[in-house]
């Protein structure tokens, strides 16, 4: 059985052996819900530890098969913070459960198409005015349902999320709107 692997970084912080073991330790838990038997697939664990104003932060993001799990947590103290970043994933996987099991039936990552070119090269950035883009975010094409989308919206704790979408394969964002529910935009063309 291929095992999770876990990375564990600290950034303006010495993550010291204790630290490390104790949030792998606890990072390792998962390893039921992504670690099957199924070697062809490799899930992954990376949680950052940084302190901020004395407030320490531990950002822990889990992907498997194009899933991506985030959670963060923020308190006064380090193991606090890791405890809470593995318990709002924990909370994620049970409330998306179901539907994250699904997912895992569907196409390998090896099958989707890479993402598309923007034809400005990497770490491009382009000016417009006085707007400048100070980072890019690049992430496998995979068309998806609206649901699936949502479901990855809310994993990821974003307020939108861009997607192809399944039945037509056109871009769309799903986002979430100031009364609870979710919206969609769809191209016109």
């Amino acid at each position: 059985m291929a095992a999770m692997k876990i990375v564990v970084k600290g950034k303006n912080l010495d993550v010291t052996p204790a630290l490390r073991a104790y949030a792998e330790k606890k990072i390792s838990k998962f390893e039921k819900f992504f670690v099957n038997g199924n070697e062809d697939h490799q899930s992954a664990a990376v949680m950052m530890l940084r302190t901020e104003r004395e407030v320490h932060i531990a950002e822990l993001t889990i992907e498997y098969r194009g899933l991506v799990l985030r959670g963060e947590g923020r308190t006064v103290d380090m193991y606090n913070s890791i405890d809470e970043a593995v318990d709002r994933i924990e909370r994620q996987w049970n409330k998306f459960k179901t539907r994250i099991q699904r997912k895992f039936q569907g196409p390998k990552i090896s099958e989707l198409a890479p993402p598309a070119d923007d034809g400005l090269g990497p770490g491009a950035v382009t000016r417009d005015r006085d707007f400048k883009i100070v980072k890019v975010k690049r992430f496998p094409y995979k068309p998806m349902d609206v649901e699936e989308a949502i479901m990855q919206m809310e994993l990821l704790g974003h307020d939108f999320f861009v997607f192809a979408n399944a039945e037509d394969d056109q871009i769309n964002v799903v986002y979430k709107r100031s009364d609870g529910n979710y919206g969609l935009i769809e191209p016109e063309f």
